[in-house]
């Protein structure tokens, strides 16, 4: 199936007129903002250069001030639990006064080009998202020049070439903004250019770019590299760090110079690229607006005009940007993915572990981008060590906890005073692992990285949890991050007993834990104490509006439309809530989502692309739509890089929105399949290819007039499928179309599925 070029296609007529509306291009390892003026600045990021000062930092050790906190909170002194609670666990940072000892991401510097011509006419700048190459086209004193950017996967370079249909000279250099922190050394040889770093207290990084031209001739002067005459100029950049205790130095061109010319460049690169982003295609019935550039299409949905591609283009964006910001890493996007200008980033483009992490990986599994997701584990394993460390010295715990906010450095540190006092990071990043398992059905990566890690989040939980006159394993302190509730102190977040949230967790933890443990045969006793602590677990309650309750007390909320949905996980991304098994929890977080969105809630890139997860889960198509539309009109640069207000790039609401596309055309949860469960109105007739479901199937869709057409199914493993909604609907036919035997489970079909085998399911008495 051959997908329009709208859909994978951004293109402009413009330079760049900012950073965030530049074109972003990456191997996960490496990254570069394409601004694509002239002449030409490419910002240049490696995904391991943060400053480093705090790569050893330590936490207090305050573990013997956690009885006092408890007799507070569960006295209902909630402010005075809430502020001892800060002082003894909380850290630097935040409203302590101090600051917090997380280190920013920095940018590597600039590769910058200046061509000798006068001024550019008919001027193309565009990403084609089907190749990952970025190119810039335009005419100057009557000749044609193209510029093109890669960030070559086959090799892990990032590439800039330029041509022209007549001879150029010009000059091109490494530079880097002023940073009084940071001593720069630049280097010019006959084709090498060096910029070398070394921040104070922290760490060196180098920045290497080698240069070859065809024709004329290429010298260095000064800091710079001039050419003339030259028919073509090839330019390969890398970027070393000494964040790994190598030179960094050793690390830049590590492969050396590649061979072949730039085509049988770019044909390595298409080849590895396609492994990760090729997967999975997406089309859909509508105008053809790829004669627009993608500005004035963004610019003409925000006055009201349909454009149903435009979600199409933002989806595949986003799954491009997953695989730009993860393919070679060893660590996972930050809240700026792997793109970054400033030296004082906001939030210093760190990790969140409360919403914004999980979510870059959200569409991972699901939206065939499960390759991606090997960064993210590592990130989980590279903490584990001083996670150990940390739960002991600042809860007395066994198992494992991590901070609510951190950098790469693997150390668990509380770092955001009056927001920190947090236990649910860890359980919440434990869901990528099982996911990744129910996807995949591998055994062996559920034995030898999930399971481990689910083990050091129970031995936590069953330090942690205390137990109450009732004989329930109350979570204290709690917190529903990031929110708080009236009379809980003046603090921005109030800590209580059992948040809604923290239950969910522990109970979606200990569940996989217990599920892990029977597949993989092992620890009977242990399985045995998870499910008494399950059944020890607070219940959830519905609050006097009909509402999930937040806390463990019906308390008016400071902030009633508050950009988290915290006690919402049981909904989404967690799989708690069911129309069928929980149907009063699945009523009373409707009309939750109703009420914070009644008072504004949603305010946020992120929180927006939330809210259309949730409608899709939902299975409401009208209200999903309208929401993932406001987040491509409202949260979106001219090159729909994700915004938190008041204007700041972060990249969690882009991989947010991809989710929500994913949840409206197919859902699994609990390995049963459910087909265009939200299908918008304004996709009436598409197809889609090679989406991911749980239990190891993967799925093509086709539609017409909002309808399923057919879904052809695969299994990686014998076992049982389970398809919703299905009764008198439709019929599963092999790929033959003879009818095979399915059983009927009220409004449920069941047939037995086998590796290698297409199962059709068609309309009933197609």
């Amino acid at each position: 199936m051959a997908q329009s070029d709208h859909d994978q296609r951004l293109w402009y007529n413009t330079p760049a007129a900012e950073y965030m509306a530049g074109l972003p291009i990456g191997t996960g390892r490496l990254a570069a903002m394409v601004i694509g003026t002239t002449p030409e600045r490419v910002a240049l990021n490696h995904e391991w250069l943060w400053r480093g000062p705090g790569r050893l930092r330590e936490p207090a050790c305050s573990a013997s001030l956690l009885p006092e906190v408890r007799r507070l909170l569960l006295a209902g002194d909630y402010a005075g639990g809430t502020r001892l609670a800060n002082e003894a666990f909380g850290g630097p940072g935040g409203t302590s006064g101090q600051p917090n000892r997380v280190d920013p991401y920095q940018p590597a510097g600039d590769l910058r080009l200046t061509l000798a011509h006068g001024q550019a006419e008919d001027y193309r700048r565009e990403l084609d998202l089907q190749r990952g190459l970025v190119s810039v086209t335009y005419r100057a004193d009557g000749s044609r020049f193209t510029r093109e950017y890669l960030a070559d996967l086959a090799h892990d370079l990032l590439w800039l070439r330029v041509c022209a249909d007549r001879p150029f000279e010009g000059q091109v250099w490494l530079d880097r903004v002023p940073d009084p922190g940071c001593f720069l050394r630049r280097v010019a040889e006959p084709d090498r250019l060096i910029l070398d770093g070394q921040f104070d207290g922290g760490i060196g990084f180098r920045a290497e770019a080698r240069v070859r031209v065809r024709g004329g001739r290429l010298r260095a002067a000064d800091t710079r590299l001039e050419f003339e005459g030259v028919s073509e100029i090839l330019v390969a950049v890398d970027v070393g760090t000494s964040a790994r205790a190598q030179a960094p130095a050793a690390e830049c061109f590590a492969r050396g110079w590649p061979e072949g010319d730039w085509a049988a460049l770019l044909r390595q690169h298409l080849a590895e690229y396609a492994r990760f982003y090729r997967g999975l295609e997406l089309d859909v019935e509508g105008p053809d607006l790829a004669a627009w550039p993608t500005d004035q299409r963004l610019a003409a949905v925000r006055r009201g005009d349909p454009d149903p591609a435009l979600p199409v283009l933002y989806f595949n964006y986003g799954r491009y940007l997953l695989v730009a910001s993860t393919a070679t890493a060893t660590l996972p996007p930050n809240l700026q993915g792997k793109w970054n200008e400033d030296l004082d980033p906001p939030w210093q483009a760190d990790y969140h572990h409360d919403v914004n992490l999980q979510m870059n990986y959200w569409p991972a599994e699901a939206g065939h981008l499960q390759y991606t997701t090997e960064a993210l584990f590592q990130h989980l394993e590279r903490f584990v060590p001083h996670a150990r460390k940390a739960a002991r010295d600042v809860y007395g715990c066994d198992g494992i906890w991590f901070p609510i906010q951190t950098d790469p450095w693997g150390r668990s540190t509380p770092e955001a005073f009056g927001w920190a006092v947090w236990i649910g990071a860890a359980p919440w990043l434990a869901q990528h692992l099982w996911w990744h398992y129910e996807y995949s059905q591998d055994v062996d990566f559920l034995r030898r990285r999930a399971y481990p890690f689910f083990k050091e989040v129970a031995a936590f939980y069953e330090s942690y949890l205390v137990a109450d006159a009732d004989g329930f394993l109350q979570v204290v302190p709690s917190q529903s991050p990031e929110n708080r509730f009236a009379g809980g102190g003046d603090l921005p977040v109030t800590l209580g007993v059992s948040a809604a949230m923290d239950v969910q967790l522990a109970q979606e933890l200990l569940e996989h834990a217990v599920a892990a443990a029977e597949v993989l045969g092992v620890d009977l006793d242990r399985r045995v104490r998870w499910r008494q602590m399950l059944q020890h677990l607070p219940p959830l309650r519905v609050g006097q509006h009909g509402q999930l309750q937040e806390w463990n007390e019906d308390f008016a909320e400071v902030e009633p439309g508050h950009r988290h949905y915290s006690h919402l996980y049981g909904l989404y991304p967690g799989d708690l809530f069911d129309p069928e098994r929980t149907p009063e929890l699945w009523a009373a977080a409707r009309v939750s989502l109703a009420r914070r969105l009644a008072h504004a809630g949603g305010h946020t890139g992120w929180s927006r692309a939330w809210t259309a997860c949730f409608f899709a889960r939902l299975g409401e198509p009208e209200p999903a739509w309208e929401h993932l539309l406001h987040l491509i009109t409202d949260f979106a640069t001219d090159s729909l890089l994700d915004l938190h207000p008041p204007r700041i790039f972060q990249i969690d609401g882009n991989f947010g929105g991809v989710a929500a596309v994913l949840e409206m055309l197919l859902q699994s949860y609990r390995s049963e399949l459910e087909f265009l469960p939200a299908l918008p109105p304004a996709w009436a007739s598409g197809t889609c290819r090679g989406l991911r479901a749980r239990g190891g199937f993967t799925v093509d869709l086709s539609w017409s007039d909002g309808r399923l057409r057919r879904a052809e199914i695969r299994a990686s493993t014998a076992r049982e499928c389970v398809v919703r909604q299905a009764v008198g609907r439709y019929q599963v036919v092999d790929a033959n179309g003879r009818i095979i035997a399915a059983r009927v489970d009220g409004h449920r079909l069941r047939f037995a599925a086998e590796p290698g085998r297409v199962y059709a399911i068609v309309p009933a008495g197609a």
